[in-house]
């Protein structure tokens, strides 16, 4: 049996939008909620690496007298964004969903899980090891005449941006193997574009990282290691599409094999009419 294609109006496909974008702002809510009552710990754990760089004693300012207040309110916004990743990678996959075959819709889940592995992966490789030697290179620009004094508007609005940088960017092998997946790339193109791949890598690190070649290079390494994943990622998924192709062929076949029959006939009933009326005016 071969599943019929229902076509969906557009207005549908907005309202369906609408209301996933509604579960994840609600999602983001909820997160947000929680996140607050913890908030002087969850800044305490974002700003560890910097205040390991700049030596025990050191402390934090602020410029404004409502800056501590905004601040605590974003710092709860970013986490209950962090919260409600699972919420926001489902909804965003099941929308998708519709445009995949039923074979392709049990792997939701996994891939579910997979982008919340791989963000996860990309914000600890930045809190681990980019945020340490990327500090200590920033406060190596200290002298006796001058010291670093990092307010917490500053320090959130960096440190927010790196994490979620780092964390989409570990999403690539999984965006490329979708794109795969759906016929829009090759690994063929893939591999040949290489190069200009390379350059689109670098220039994304520079746009997301601090204007240092060290922390663009830290971006840039492991994004590499990610683009040649994401190829083998593809090789893999596109003889699964092809089997796929073939299986659709081989039904598109048999439906117009079946409706072909009765056309035979009723030719055939024609053609013993014809003969009947010639001998009779014979």
């Amino acid at each position: 049996m071969i599943e019929e294609e229902n076509k969906i109006p557009f207005t549908e496909h907005l309202g369906e939008l609408r209301d996933r974008l509604i579960r994840c702002f609600i999602a983001v809510g909820l997160g947000f909620v929680i996140a607050y009552y913890f908030k002087e710990k969850i800044f305490a754990v974002l700003t560890a690496p910097l205040i390991s760089a700049m030596g025990q004693g050191s402390k934090m300012i602020f410029t404004g007298l409502p800056e501590a207040f905004f601040t605590y309110l974003k710092v709860s916004l970013l986490a209950g964004l962090i919260i409600a990743l699972p919420v926001i990678f489902y909804e965003f996959w099941m929308f998708i969903s519709p445009g995949l075959y039923r074979k392709e819709r049990k792997f939701l889940v996994p891939v579910v899980l997979l982008s919340i592995i791989f963000f996860a992966i990309g914000a600890s490789f930045g809190y681990f090891v980019v945020f340490p030697f990327g500090f200590k290179f920033f406060l190596g620009f200290s002298t006796e005449s001058i010291k670093a004094m990092p307010s917490m508007k500053e320090y959130l609005g960096f440190a927010s941006k790196m994490l979620l940088a780092f964390g989409l960017v570990f999403e690539l092998p999984l965006v490329i193997t979708f794109l795969s997946r759906m016929g829009i790339v090759s690994v063929d193109f893939l591999c040949k574009n290489r190069k200009y791949a390379i350059l689109i890598i670098f220039t994304v690190s520079a746009i997301l990282t601090p204007p240092d070649v060290a922390t663009q290079i830290m971006m840039a390494g492991p994004l590499m290691i990610l683009f040649e994943i994401s190829i083998i990622g593809a090789r893999i998924f596109k003889k699964k599409k092809k089997e796929n192709e073939r299986e659709k062929e081989g039904k598109k076949e048999k439906k117009n094999e079946s409706p072909g029959k009765p056309e035979n006939n009723q030719e055939s009933n024609k053609s013993e009419k014809k003969d009947h009326t010639n001998r009779n005016n014979l």
